[in-house]
């Protein structure tokens, strides 16, 4: 029985006591047929009347609360039901429906703008987004991805990876870089992997990053600061060198000659070959940089390695922090080379403060995770403000090469790892932090 025949039939049931009492009292009473025929119609007009009125009131709230659920399930959220009141059980109904629709409605409102708000990142980067299902068929794809394949939205949604050129994307591991070639573009490109789920189902994240034009840039910005660099040098060397030369054209031109114009000559020829020596000094360490070979890795003991460090420095006492029993994959030479340069650098800087050797510099190692940082900390003046020490042929020296700290980076980075030099916060000095994965 459906649920407002329930409510009629409990409504009749409510009224039939009522209404057989009266028809008993009609019949009791010495009433004409006729009027005790119609004040009976009357009294089961009003009864049947009050069943179904009491139906209606009780399925009409219903069927309006009905309506507004399934508006709220096609995603209409303009509706609201009336009658909302807090005193009352069906109004306090109504009151959280309509609470509810509102609640909704905001939140769609908020999805809306962050979905287009994304929308327009996605169109903006300039990295190609494509997502995958489970079975390798492309589902998702943004402007550059779009231009990268060179087709329309609709002729790519639904085609498998290999039709695309993109299998090997879901393959391998992340980040790598790829040479790929595409109808809107070739070159090199990163490529990186994600995941998320649609509908519960697992989807596959591709993102293909171009490195051509960043390679290109950087290639052109190296090209000109070594220019720059090459020039600044040479002509550091040429001008003394043209200068002097032209002098000595002038002096062995002269009649006679000046009484002292071989020490003149002299003189010149010395400065020619000093600064000649300058020019070759600098090439040869152009090419010590150019030709840092690749590492021979082996097992190295981080702490026989530092205090091997520690003793070969003779200027003045290196102070050797004992840390945990650990050890470096590495180039042993290399590394050793490495710390030599910087320690070699701390107990300069703490010399130019302390010259009579009272200095301090520290040497140390910790593990953090599945890495191990070396620091060196020196109690000398600093490093300048706003100077990038790691600059080839950058140096504070009166004749240093500048070019220590640029092959220790170098070798650091061979190695999978970091070098960084910063000033003591609240002392005087500053740490080199050479950080290594661990064995």
């Amino acid at each position: 029985m459906k649920y407002e025949h329930r409510i009629l039939t409990l409504g009749l049931v409510a009224g039939l006591a009522g209404s057989a009492m009266s028809f008993f009292l009609l019949w009791q009473r010495d009433y004409q047929v006729q009027t005790r025929l119609t004040l009976a119609a009357l009294v089961l007009f009003i009864w049947v009347t009050t069943a179904f009125i009491l139906r209606d009131k009780v399925a009409f709230p219903l069927r309006t609360l009905s309506n507004l659920l399934g508006a709220l399930r096609e995603g209409d959220y303009s509706l609201r039901a009336r009658g909302a009141r807090p005193d009352d059980a069906l109004g306090e109904v109504i009151w959280e429906v309509n609470a509810l629709t509102e609640s909704l409605r905001e939140q769609r409102l908020r999805a809306m703008e962050a979905m287009a708000l994304l929308r327009k990142i996605l169109a903006q980067i300039d990295v190609a987004m494509f997502g995958f299902d489970s079975n390798g068929r492309l589902q998702l794809v943004n402007d550059s991805g779009r231009r990268l394949l060179g087709r329309p939205d609709e002729d790519l949604v639904g085609l498998r990876a290999e039709d695309l050129g993109l299998a090997g994307c879901l393959d391998g591991e992340t980040p790598r870089v790829l040479d790929l070639m595409f109808p809107g573009g070739s070159g090199r490109w990163e490529l990186r992997r994600g995941s998320y789920r649609d509908k519960g189902v697992p989807h596959e994240l591709v993102f293909l990053s171009d490195l051509t034009r960043t390679l290109h840039e950087e290639e052109r910005r190296a090209w000109k600061r070594l220019i720059r660099t090459v020039r600044h040098e040479v002509n550091n060397s040429l001008t003394p060198i043209q200068s002097v030369a032209e002098s000595l054209r002038v002096l062995v031109g002269r009649r006679p000659l000046p009484d002292d114009w071989q020490e003149d000559v002299t003189t010149g020829l010395e400065l020619i070959a000093e600064r000649a020596e300058a020019l070759d000094r600098f090439t040869g360490a152009y090419s010590r940089l150019m030709h840092l070979p690749q590492p021979s890795l082996s097992p190295v003991d981080v702490a026989h390695l530092l205090r091997r460090v520690a003793d070969l420095e003779t200027r003045m006492p290196v102070t050797v922090v004992t840390g945990p029993e650990t050890q470096v994959r590495g180039d042993r030479d290399q590394l050793e080379q490495l710390l030599i340069n910087v320690v070699s650098n701390a107990v300069e800087a703490s010399l130019q403060n302390r010259p009579a050797g009272n200095g301090q510099v520290l040497i140390g190692w910790r593990l953090d995770a599945d890495r191990i940082e070396i620091h060196v900390d020196d109690d000398g003046p600093g490093l300048p403000g706003g100077t990038d020490v790691f600059v080839p042929f950058f140096t504070t020296k009166d004749h240093g090469s500048g070019i220590g700290l640029t092959l220790s980076r170098q070798i650091a980075e061979a190695h999978g790892g970091s070098l960084t030099l910063e000033n003591h916060a609240n002392q005087p000095g500053c740490r080199a932090c050479l950080r290594l994965p661990v064995v």
